[in-house]
């Protein structure tokens, strides 16, 4: 997939992706084990394609690659990339891609009785309390975090 950068910042890198490129990857026929090693396969006979498995909303999907490690205990870490989606809506405990005071975030939507509070997932971190005196909007729902495993 052919990813195009639209926009850099200090926290999230954005990037729109090329739909009009198919990559059909080789997919397992069973599940792999996570405990006990099964018998495995002498052929992949499925196929997989991370465009139509990943996206749900072609025209309300970006991709961003995070900078900082504010969200590390909910498995984001620096340099991972994130599916967001546009289309989905915000609700309480979600991860989000927020626009606050002129910079992008990726925090954990708290909604409280005494306001809207972007929760990092870092002890290192403090919850940063959305008042009617910021620039606020929820930009998109991460719907995947895709990183490599170290």
């Amino acid at each position: 997939m052919r990813l195009t950068k639209i926009h850099a910042g200090p926290v999230l890198d954005f990037f729109t992706p090329d739909f009009t490129t198919q990559l059909e990857l080789p997919l397992a026929g069973t599940a792999i084990a996570a405990g006990f090693p099964s018998p495995a396969e002498e052929y992949l006979d499925l196929a997989l394609d991370l465009n139509k498995e990943l996206v749900k909303h072609p025209a309300a999907t970006f991709y961003a690659r995070v900078k900082g490690d504010s969200m590390v205990d909910a498995g984001i870490q620096n340099g991972d990339l994130l599916v967001i989606d546009k289309a989905l809506e915000p609700k309480e405990g979600c991860i989000a891609v927020c626009f606050i005071d002129g910079e992008f975030t990726v925090k954990r939507l708290s909604v409280r009785e005494e306001g809207v509070y972007l929760m990092p997932a870092n002890a290192e971190f403090k919850p940063i309390r959305i008042t009617e005196d910021n620039e606020f909007l929820v930009w998109g729902i991460v719907a995947y975090v895709i990183h490599k495993p170290g």
